[in-house]
């Protein structure tokens, strides 16, 4: 509450242990069973009664464990004696004298009788003492770099509860209604009812790289059922993406995807974007939205578009053919005249090194018709035959006239009549 100086945990050479906290230092009316208004008004403070610190007494005396309170307001020792009017009740005091030093700072606790075990066993209990890093602080709390197999759950950095499938560690600082009612039943073994909204809430609230890549890395189990149990919650993975997405150069595929579009997937790869696999169900969550910085989430058709949208054609001059290419080029007019002439919504045919690559095969194509512009572009490397040329030119005055793409009814009707003209004029 004071922010002082980090606890003191020490060994004499009596064996006796030492705590030692550098606060205000501990006085008889703390030990008085009351709440307290200051511990009441900070939501960090567990302990707001009184009542642990007697428990403690009451377990030391117990185990046969002397203990000895030192702080500037009076020494504290722990004796017994007979209950007023009760003589067969036998109850435990403390028994409060002078401070032995007047000027110490804090509050030292002094035990007889602990062993070394006990220690470690008790200051495992606190995020503190447990060597587990912060990765990451929100609102809502911390994500912790797991140490162990075991997950763990802190509140305010106290443990209550582990969590053998976590995959990583949480320090609850703002606590809930059905966290504290679960706090005032157990303090070390809370159930994940009570927490599991928050530690939700935790992650939905990170926006650093380093927690999006544990859980999207995480996500590569979902098909053998390793995953943990973090990523069972979907909103969890759309998060993580989005994260991601803001973050660094990635693109997210489907297992399927990564099968049958395996030519896109190298083309990302070589374009230097990281392959992140999702499952289906998240890709359908994530299509069309925004990651956490309002950009486009990068999923398949989005890499295209982006690439789509960067692409620019190498247009050749027709006077930079070689003879070849341009007289096979300079028949353009002869073989539109074979089915009655150029169209008029043709406007131009132009040639291109290269080829604007198509979605799905991310394959150049040979011809292309841009019916926005009214042009027809061809890939340089058609003219190299009279064959090669003509076919892939009347190719797309089919796709001008008809208006559809390959594989269309339409598409194929209108190739269908093209050969029977050509074919007619070649018999005449």
């Amino acid at each position: 509450m004071t922010r002082t100086e980090d606890i003191e945990i020490s060994k004499d050479s009596k064996s006796k242990w030492h705590i030692r906290d550098h606060g205000r230092g501990l006085k008889y009316e703390h030990l008085t069973q009351k709440e307290d208004p200051e511990k009441l008004r900070d939501p960090h403070v567990i302990g707001k009664f009184g009542i642990g610190l007697k428990d403690a007494f009451a377990t030391f005396d117990r185990k046969g464990v002397k203990v000895f309170v030192k702080s500037k307001y009076g020494d504290v020792t722990l004796s017994k004696s007979k209950k007023h009017y009760f003589e067969d009740i036998i109850t435990l005091h403390a028994c409060i004298s002078s401070p032995s030093d007047p000027h110490f700072v804090g509050t030292e606790f002094i035990f007889d009788g602990v062993k070394d075990r006990d220690i470690e066993k008790a200051k495992d209990l606190f995020l503190r003492f447990s060597g587990e890093q912060v990765v990451e602080t929100t609102t809502y709390g911390d994500v912790l770099q797991k140490k162990e197999k075991a997950a763990r759950i802190y509140v305010n950095g106290v443990k209550v509860a582990e969590e053998e499938n976590f995959l990583l560690s949480y320090n609850i600082t703002s606590l809930t209604s059905a966290i504290r009612k679960a706090l005032n039943r157990e303090r070390s073994n809370v159930g994940r009812s009570a927490y599991s909204g928050r530690v939700k809430s935790i992650l939905l609230s990170c926006e650093g790289k380093e927690v999006a890549e544990y859980l999207v890395n995480d996500l590569k189990e979902y098909y053998t059922g390793e995953m943990h149990d973090e990523l069972k919650w979907i909103d969890v993975q759309e998060h993580a993406v989005k994260i991601l997405n803001a973050r660094e150069r990635v693109v997210f595929f489907t297992t399927e995807e990564l099968m049958h579009e395996k030519n896109m997937v190298d083309e990302a790869e070589k374009s230097g974007y990281k392959i992140v696999t999702i499952p289906e169900n998240l890709k359908q969550r994530i299509q069309g939205s925004k990651d956490i910085s309002g950009g486009p989430i990068r999923d398949l058709r989005q890499f295209y578009v982006e690439y789509d949208e960067s692409f620019e054609f190498k247009f050749v001059d027709p006077g930079d053919l070689t003879s070849l290419e341009g007289r096979n080029f300079e028949m353009t007019d002869k073989i539109l005249d074979l089915m009655g002439g150029k169209p008029r919504k043709i406007k131009e045919i132009r040639i291109s090194e290269t080829m604007r690559k198509e979605l799905g095969s991310f394959i150049e194509p040979n011809g292309i018709w841009q019916g926005s512009d009214g042009r027809i572009i061809i890939k340089r490397s058609q003219l190299k035959s009279i064959e090669d040329y003509a076919g892939t030119l009347l190719h797309e005055v089919a796709h001008a006239i008809s208006g559809t793409s390959d594989v269309t009814r339409e598409f194929e009707d209108e190739l269908t009549r093209q050969l029977g003209i050509i074919s007619s004029r070649a018999l005449d």
